[in-house]
């Protein structure tokens, strides 16, 4: 195994720079990415807010920088409306809808780790079922394990569970495209946002050169506050799920919609304090509402893992009891 590029002493140091100098190092690290494949690279372009910081970012290096958006069929409207607005964006669709997804695949739920790991135990994978106990793979109990046991009972759901839709959709189609014309991409992903993302930095840094398939993270060591202080201060356009960008107290927060990744994704949703992603899209758009919650199913799935999705009901997530006890 490759010695990691930075610590997490690093990463600590590195997001608590000011936003200029992140602005600095991240454009650098375009420029490095870009000019080691003579110019034959792409955005990945979500039509998010961070991802809308990253292409303007780059397009300010490279005004050319072609973008590429996924057009999975779940993205919120205003996201799609968006993307429409940017140019020279290339759109492409995965080869299989979301309901045969789930169907094949498996409902995406609590997060990708107890997904990925539920879907493989199921399937008798010896490494699955120790780490759903708590242990790693020659048995001995974790830390880090042990916060898959509360997820045990998830295992003798009535419903197939798997992390596999993002793969499925999205880095499917990105990779069939960067094989078929020759760009590698650049995306907008953040180490705070998961503890896997988090090792991946700390391992490979921004531009991962090296790996089997070379990425590029250039806004890796970036905070949440640092893409809303950007839009803020540059008055870039952005999607108008998000609302507005305001303070509150010494944070900025945006007045619309969180998080506006795939509508009917339920990782992390057992965290969502109410009114939860769910709550709002009854309230907000109730056409896609109608068809998460009934049509593809979502309602059983969030009743079953204890999460609430009717507005105007302030009902607590609850967890079934489990034992702690392999």
């Amino acid at each position: 195994m490759s010695e990691a590029v930075y610590t997490r002493r690093d990463l600590s140091i590195m997001q608590a720079w000011p936003l200029a100098r992140k602005i600095q190092v991240t454009q650098a690290k375009i420029m490095e990415w870009y000019y080691h494949y003579d110019g034959k690279v792409a955005v990945s372009f979500s039509g998010g807010k961070d991802s809308t910081v990253l292409l303007d970012m780059a397009r300010r290096a490279f005004p050319d920088i072609p973008a590429v958006f996924v057009d999975t069929g779940l993205e919120y409207p205003e996201i799609r409306d968006f993307v429409k607005s940017v140019p020279n964006v290339t759109w492409l669709r995965p080869e299989i809808p979301f309901p045969k997804v789930i169907e094949t695949y498996g409902y995406p739920v609590i997060s990708k780790e107890v997904a990925h790991r539920i879907y493989y135990a199921r399937r008798g994978s010896t490494w699955a079922n120790l780490n759903m106990c708590g242990l790693d793979g020659n048995g001995k109990q974790t830390e880090f394990n042990k916060r898959f046991l509360k997820w045990r009972f998830l295992l003798d759901a009535p419903f197939p569970i798997s992390a596999l839709c993002c793969t499925v959709m999205k880095k499917t189609p990105i990779h069939r495209f960067s094989e078929s014309t020759g760009t590698m991409q650049i995306v907008g992903t953040m180490a705070c946002e998961s503890v896997r993302r988090q090792n991946a930095y700390l391992k490979s840094g921004c531009n991962a050169f090296h790996k089997r398939e070379p990425t590029s993270q250039p806004m890796s060591f970036w905070l949440e506050r640092d893409v809303l202080e950007y839009l803020r201060l540059t008055g870039l356009p952005y999607a108008s799920i998000y609302g507005e960008i305001v303070e509150d107290g010494e944070k900025l927060i945006t007045t619309g919609a969180q998080r506006t990744g795939c509508m009917f994704c339920m990782f992390g949703a057992h965290l969502e304090k109410n009114p939860n992603r769910f709550q709002r899209m009854a309230l907000t758009h109730p056409k896609q509402y109608d068809y998460c919650i009934h049509k593809l199913g979502c309602g059983t799935v969030l009743d079953y893992i204890g999460v609430p999705y009717t507005a105007g009901k302030e009902v607590a997530a609850h967890e079934p009891e489990v034992s702690e006890t392999p």
